[in-house]
């Protein structure tokens, strides 16, 4: 099939500042990748009721074959290292210079743009990471054809696509009877779907922090809650502008969404919204724990300044005790200058007298409940 081709625009291989940013002037257009970015992987899987094909391809003009025919193919393209790929993938799917900078620039704002026979949305996916709190995320983009779907993904390692891949392979449910929209919004689900197993594992761990904060609060313990606190601002920033471009799906339409496939995006709208609230709850959660934290970390200073200060109230008067038989003042002077110095058992009742005024004073603060904890912890 003939294709008006664009002007494809040069492509610069340069890392600014560990971030991908353009510098000042920078013509648009211009394509900055990443000298450490993976080699491109590219798997196919064409379909139509009766017929599925899933294989890995080794360059993109192998895919024009199947975007000739009235069957819908996706191609999905993993990894964003090789300039020679990406230039012929521009050429194959007629990509205007501006989408494929916005594919190769990372990290770009998640968003909506029409392009007459072409629809973008940039998403973010975010992936759990195994055994320990975290998660993985990258990029993602989507470019919706008439009857392709063709996806862009920083890495090779980890995507949330593989139920929507059984369900095209195995026939389950409508997608297989559907057209490229109803494909664009299995991929776009499955995305917004994977921040809530991410959300999960945060769940978890704030309930852990929490007892610990109640319990054995440590410098540690503070590190963990701002590191939560900064990985759940991660996952705001990549949902918020993401349920405002489904939004503007909706909103505004496409000639390339159908009406039906619309309604479908509303599910997906309101799991993005759900879990935005799910996102600003945990970030309240963890702002509660720093409050929680400072306040056992003051709780526990006063307890120990409490301890300090009846054992210094108990020896105020031993201390004041010693100081005075501590002058040795002479007897045989004056009757009057200390004769306890000459007693037989002086010594003996001055440390009598001196342990009964501090077992005194402890059943004193005892009866007034000085000595118990000033905040008692009950956990169901």
């Amino acid at each position: 099939m003939a294709r008006k081709l664009h002007h494809l625009p040069k492509i610069v291989t340069k890392r600014y500042e560990d971030e991908f940013h353009h510098e000042p002037g920078t013509v648009p257009g211009t394509i900055i990748i990443d000298a450490d970015a993976p080699p491109p992987i590219i798997f196919l899987i064409d379909y139509n009721q009766t017929n599925f094909i899933r294989e890995q391809i080794a360059t993109p003009e192998e895919c024009i074959s199947y975007l000739d025919t009235e069957s819908i193919s996706w191609v999905d393209v993993q990894g964003l290292g090789s300039q020679d790929i990406l230039q012929r993938l521009g050429k194959v799917f007629n990509l205007h210079p501006l989408v494929l900078e916005d594919v190769v620039n990372v990290p770009e704002r998640p968003k909506t743009e029409d392009y007459e026979d072409q629809l973008l949305f940039i998403s973010r996916m975010v992936v759990p990471k195994e055994k320990i709190c975290g998660f993985y995320s990258e990029q993602v983009s989507l470019i919706l054809g008439k009857n392709y779907l063709l996806t862009v993904q920083e890495e090779p390692v980890h995507d949330c696509f593989e139920a929507v891949r059984s369900r095209i392979e195995k026939n389950k449910g409508i997608i297989r009877k559907q057209g490229a929209d109803y494909l664009a919004y299995a991929v776009l689900d499955a995305i917004i779907d994977g921040f809530f197993p991410v959300l999960e594992i945060y769940g978890e761990r704030i309930e852990e922090l929490e007892e610990e904060v109640l319990i054995i609060p440590t410098p540690q313990t503070l590190q963990n809650i701002y590191q939560i606190r900064r990985e759940l601002l991660q996952l705001r920033r990549a949902i918020w502008p993401q349920r405002d471009a489904i939004n503007s799906l909706i909103r505004d339409g496409s000639e390339l969404i159908s009406q039906e496939v619309r309604i479908y995006l509303r599910d997906c709208y309101d799991h993005a919204v759900q879990v935005m609230d799910m996102v600003e709850t945990y970030r309240e959660l963890a702002s509660g724990l720093m409050d929680v934290y400072l306040s056992a970390v003051g709780n526990k200073m006063n307890e120990i300044m409490k301890v300090l200060t009846v054992v210094s109230s108990i020896f105020i008067p031993l201390t004041f005790v010693a100081g005075i038989y501590g002058m040795n003042f002479n007897t045989e002077k004056s009757p009057y200058n200390m004769p306890e110095l000459n007693w037989y058992w002086g010594y003996p009742i001055c440390l009598v007298g001196m342990g009964a005024i501090g077992f005194g004073l402890l059943f004193l603060f005892w009866r007034r409940g000085w000595l118990q904890n000033s905040v008692t912890i009950k956990r169901n």
